[in-house]
């Protein structure tokens, strides 16, 4: 169910800062038509940190209502308190997201056995609604170990994946190798090495990338679980163009606005504390379009 090109979706703001949900329903169809197989409102490249509680539900619903199950939904419903990830995982649950993505805890700095302890109180709290956990280092501070996923798992078995961005292969291994679930879902967090995530076992990516050529990024992958490797290497190498400039600064501000220079969308604006692109790396992302072949429009 889980399985292939999963975008990062992005939150459209206008500049007065309210969510656009003309842009949000466009972008939804976007994906729907382009190879997108499970739409992921709500993480970090959506922003959910600067939304409100009304607006983090009211995405994941609008995103919900819009799919119609065509493809699953993976709301992002992790933050820093244990909490306020019940509230968010049961309200996720309630609107009709298919599972639900829960970030470490970042800032408060648990130790190993806090966050088994955070996920197990989740599970319990959500009535065993299925979970992806997400570890993400660089942003939160903490690494989940593959044992303490491993013991996350053997405790709450509705804990059926993994998005890994720590960038480290060998953690991605021994998480296949430690956690005792035969279907368990190692999802890659990292578009630069999703391919060689792959390669080991993994199952897809939860993908900036996909935000601007959902298309290509669904037929590496796809190619890739398809059996036809050459092709996935090959899409892979092109999609690496993009890749690189992506994460020039902090996500989700080069994809935000690679995707106004494209057409995609009008107005690539975030919310505070971030802030626009800078001029100079602007113009790289402009080159690496070019270089890809797609147009520049602004």
């Amino acid at each position: 169910m889980f399985r292939g090109s999963m975008v990062a979706l992005i939150t459209p703001f206008k500049r007065g800062e309210e969510i656009d949900w003309e842009t949000l329903d466009y972008l939804v169809d976007f994906h729907l038509s382009n190879g997108t197989n499970v739409i992921v409102p709500c993480g970090t490249t959506g922003e959910s940190p600067t939304l409100s509680y009304e607006e983090h539900v009211k995405v994941i619903e609008f995103v919900v209502k819009k799919v119609k199950g065509k493809v699953p939904v993976i709301a992002g419903t992790g933050t820093n308190s244990t909490h306020e990830t019940i509230y968010f995982t049961n309200e996720a649950k309630r609107v009709g997201a298919d599972a639900a993505l829960v970030i470490a805890p970042y800032y408060n700095k648990p130790t190993q056995r806090g966050i088994i302890e955070h996920f197990t109180a989740v599970s319990r709290e959500t009535g065993g609604f299925p979970i992806i956990a997400y570890n993400v280092p660089s942003r939160t501070v903490i690494n989940i170990e593959p044992l303490t996923l491993a013991e996350i798992v053997k405790k709450n078995p509705n804990v059926i994946g993994v998005k890994e961005a720590s960038g480290n292969i060998k953690q991605c291994m021994d998480i296949l190798e430690f956690v005792d679930k035969p279907d368990f879902l190692l999802i890659s967090g990292d578009d630069g090495i999703n391919l060689p995530i792959l390669k080991i076992g993994g199952v897809g990516a939860i993908s900036v990338t996909a935000n601007i050529v959902p298309k290509d990024v669904s037929e590496m992958i796809n190619s890739y679980l398809n059996g036809d490797v050459k092709k996935a290497e090959e899409i892979d190498k092109k999609l690496q163009i993009l890749n690189r400039v992506l994460f020039l600064e902090t996500n989700p501000i080069p994809i935000k606005k690679a995707m106004e220079i494209v057409g995609i969308i009008k107005d690539g604006s975030l919310r505070l504390p971030l802030v626009e692109l800078s001029e100079q790396n602007v113009q790289k992302l402009k080159d690496a379009i070019v270089k890809y072949g797609m147009k520049v429009t602004v």
